[in-house]
């Protein structure tokens, strides 16, 4: 019995060493199975409604081939569309908008790296790259344009050993950083996008990874770029680099059925796994946009974004802060006008721009902007330089109208002007202000002496003394009567 015993525990043993030896080749037989994955193209469901372009607002998610969908209004995050948006996807080579935001943030541009042996691990033919070689030389900036455009995997890895010093540590700053922005779907396993079964997101966390990203000025810059020259290395001449494929943004490309004039950038992305992606952004009108398609066919990646971005536009108004203030312009009353006045002394204030006060917008929804204009004191402060009284010459201003962004930009204010001429009454009331002005315009303080200035103090003091003089008299006469009366005697009508 303990033969057997002994016998079944070295089986035990040995068993779970085997066990042991080929778990990471059962990992890595599991992850070639699954870039393998044989992509297939999603379809439109057979009772879809067609899409019609004139009426963008009425898009519904059946319409969209991808799998997975978001879109959102750039300076809020509030979400205005969502197809499955919680789903957990692969995201491909969008992952290097993690990878550039962190690099903007935290990399050296100047400096210049050299390309590792290790950077070039896992990358295999047909993967994209820029085409650079071990030991050569490259700028950090220069790194930055070429692994965005180009979606190069080298360049991603550099980029990680550069900032963080391993792939390892950078992915560590990844999921750190993702966490942060509020991320709560999203894990990385590389700089690149590369395909692994714990690298993945969602398409709502990406749109916040693109948001934040695009608060960057320099990331915006390098998403919008379709072409940039690589100077010279020390291994290789200077280069022109172009995006990888059509580009949603680039106007250059012939019959480039992609292009959509709006378009401000970001990043495409493939794998058999993640299907064709792309995280778009769009600007019009001050209105911006962000949107994510995951697992779309290559020609969806595009028509999707575009009925997004279309349907977000429909969903939203942007104006001026002067386009708001003239839906509902302020009108006040004036006084002393001239009787003769067609507008009975009403004044109706126009605003006129300061200088700076150009290029700025207010975003909402239509129930939202005719709230604003309807209640405009709660979106703007008014504040007046004079009264109303009269006269009044046309353009001249009446006070400013000062406009706080809620990104919390700098203010915005605008002149209050009169839009029109109001004479003064001829006998109208002196006011304040013209009393005043004649007050510390004359010279001598006290006025010269004269018959009218006399009556004018010696009246009042005159009246004041006859009826001082008057009661006085009045008193006088009471007081002799009670006195005189007190001093007569009684006397007894009864006499004995």
């Amino acid at each position: 019995m303990r033969r057997h015993f002994v016998f079944f525990k070295r089986f035990l043993c040995m068993l779970l060493t085997l066990v042991t030896l080929l778990c990471p080749l059962c990992q890595s037989a599991l992850a070639q199975a699954y870039e393998e994955y044989e992509y297939k193209a999603p379809r439109l469901p057979s009772d879809a409604a067609p899409y019609d372009p004139e009426k963008p607002d009425e898009l519904d998610e059946d319409q969209l081939y991808a799998k997975s969908a978001i879109l959102i209004e750039a300076s809020s995050g509030d979400v205005i569309f969502e197809k499955d948006a919680d789903a957990i996807m692969y995201p491909a080579s969008t992952t290097k908008i993690m990878t550039l935001l962190l690099a903007l943030m935290m990399g050296d541009q100047s400096q210049t790296v050299y390309l590792t042996d290790s950077a070039m691990w896992g990358i295999g033919e047909g993967d994209a790259t820029m085409d650079l070689e071990v030991g050569e030389s490259i700028v950090f900036e220069d790194l930055l344009y070429g692994t965005f455009i180009r979606s190069a995997n080298e360049g991603a890895n550099l980029i990680a050993e550069t900032v963080a010093g391993s792939q390892e540590g950078f992915v560590q700053l990844m999921n750190e950083a993702a966490a942060m922005y509020g991320c709560t779907s999203t894990h990385f396993m590389n700089a690149s996008g590369l395909q692994d079964v714990n690298h993945y997101t969602t398409v709502r966390d990406m749109a916040i990874i693109a948001r934040e990203a695009m608060k960057n000025d320099e990331f915006r810059k390098i998403a919008k770029t379709y072409t940039y020259t690589l100077p010279a290395s020390n291994l290789h001449r200077s280069r022109v680099l172009t995006h990888s494929s059509r580009s949603f943004f680039n106007p250059s490309l012939e019959e480039n059925t992609a292009y959509y004039e709006y378009a401000t950038g970001i990043k495409t992305g493939f794998t058999n796994a993640a299907g064709y992606c792309f995280v778009g952004s769009a600007e019009r009108n001050g209105i911006e946009l962000i949107s994510v398609v995951f697992y779309t066919t290559a020609d969806g990646r595009w028509s999707d974004t575009k009925k997004l971005m279309e349907y977000g536009f429909s969903q939203f108004v942007s104006m001026t802060p002067m386009q708001l203030y003239m839906e509902n312009p302020i009108t006040v009353e004036t006084s002393g006008f001239s009787l003769d006045d067609p507008g009975y002394g009403r004044l109706t204030l126009n605003v006129r721009a300061q200088a700076g006060s150009q290029g700025h917008y207010i975003v909402a929804t239509k129930d939202e902007m005719e709230s604003k204009a309807r209640n405009l004191r709660q979106t703007v402060l008014i504040e007046y330089s004079r009264d109303f009284a009269t006269p009044i010459t046309q353009g001249e201003v009446m006070g400013t109208m000062t406009y706080y962004p809620e990104n919390g930009g700098s203010p915005v204010v605008y002149d209050l002007v009169a839009s029109r001429s109001i004479e003064r009454r001829e006998n109208a009331p002196l006011t304040l202000e013209e009393i005043e002005a004649l007050v510390f315009g004359d010279p001598n303080p006290f006025p010269p002496l004269s018959v009218e200035l006399v009556l004018t103090f010696l009246l009042p003091a005159a009246g004041v003394f006859l009826v001082i003089r008057t009661l006085w008299r009045i008193t006088h006469k009471s007081t002799a009567r009670k006195r005189k009366k007190s001093s007569v005697k009684p006397q007894n009508r009864f006499y004995r």
